[in-house]
């Protein structure tokens, strides 16, 4: 058989390595198309002078590039038979990612549970993404439900691995030489800086973004995305396309620009959840809650730990979680990140 119906989860053994396939050279096609599928303006990552003025050679690649790009190598290994991508923990960027950098990806099974119905099962991987000096760009954790080829597979050894709440300050990587001491607030676009934000605030985006199935169909396929879910509608009872729940991710990041147009970097996700399928039609707002502060070494460079929630038009404001402590239908997206923000 030379055909490769990708993993189930009887397939995965603890500890066991996986080199994923195809290494992708990125270059300034991928930026535009980013920007062009997601209303995404942050300044460092669009302009190689305001970069230059921050203490960089030149303006990188958004940090969510990285992150799709890095992703998409580890679907046909990890997530081709997925019934859903259930979480994150302990992601840190590490390096930025240039024009003409080549990226690949490497997991480590670190944890496996086999569900009650028998019929499927939760794998946790550890993913590094690297370049072409073999440098780790970004590294994260991510756990999986993934179906069973065979009911009568024995269950595995269960193995949940013990993952850190948050990134702790002192490990975030700021970039060498980021500098925001000459940091230009009018061509940022917002005025407010680290000490205007408080630990408890909640910010509302305000705009939205209506998901189209051929924008979601673009990024799934420019990133590689081969998960069965979002390509064949035969895999879902419903006969929809689920949208990436990366794409859900870039809209609420893009969208955070009003009111966080100065959380110039993604530098830690600490935690995230896909709390419920997002389909084309749905129009997705966001809105962020600021977690906690911490400052850095780097000049003028902050840290802020935000939580951002993507949720569907019609939710209550800062909808999250009912009584019951379940996330409310209407919340799609539930991210904790770390950013570097002018102090």
């Amino acid at each position: 058989m030379k055909t490769n119906p990708g993993r189930f989860f009887e397939d995965y053994r603890l500890g066991e390595t996986i080199a994923h396939a195809v290494p992708r050279t990125l270059s300034g096609g991928e930026r535009a198309l980013y920007h062009a599928l997601y209303p995404a303006r942050h300044a460092l990552y669009s302009s190689d002078e305001f970069a230059r003025a921050c203490g960089l050679p030149a303006s990188p690649l958004d940090d969510l590039i990285a992150f799709h790009t890095i992703f998409g190598k580890t679907v046909p290994d990890i997530s081709l038979n997925a019934v859903a991508n259930l979480g994150y923990a302990e992601g840190r960027w590490l390096a930025p990612v240039w024009p003409g950098d080549t990226l690949r990806s490497v997991s480590e099974v670190i944890g496996l549970k086999q569900n009650s119905n028998g019929k499927s099962g939760v794998v946790w991987v550890r993913t590094r993404g690297l370049n072409q000096h073999g440098e780790n760009v970004l590294e994260y954790v991510r756990w999986v439900m993934v179906r069973k080829a065979d009911t009568d597979a024995p269950a595995p050894q269960t193995v949940v691995p013990d993952l850190a709440d948050a990134v702790a300050p002192t490990a975030l990587a700021v970039p060498k030489g980021l500098d925001f001491n000459r940091y230009d607030f009018a061509l940022a676009g917002e005025p407010h800086r680290w000490g205007d934000y408080s630990v408890g605030e909640k910010i509302d985006h305000v705009d939205g973004v209506t998901v189209q199935e051929a924008e979601h169909m673009l990024a799934t396929r420019l990133w590689q995305n081969t998960a069965k879910v979002h390509f064949d509608a035969t895999n879902r009872e419903d006969g929809k396309h689920l949208i990436y729940g990366g794409h859900v991710i870039s809209l609420a990041r893009a969208l955070s620009f009003n009111g966080l147009a100065n959380a110039q970097m993604i530098v830690a996700l600490n935690g995230g959840a896909h709390a419920n399928p997002c389909f084309a039609g749905d129009t997705v707002r966001a809105w962020s809650e600021v977690l906690d502060k911490a400052e850095t070494a780097a000049p003028g460079v902050g840290a802020i730990r935000l939580r951002l929630v993507a949720v569907k038009h019609g939710a209550a404001p800062f909808a999250l979680k009912g009584a019951d402590g379940r996330y409310v239908p209407e919340v799609l997206l539930d991210l904790d990140y770390w950013a570097l923000i002018p102090v």
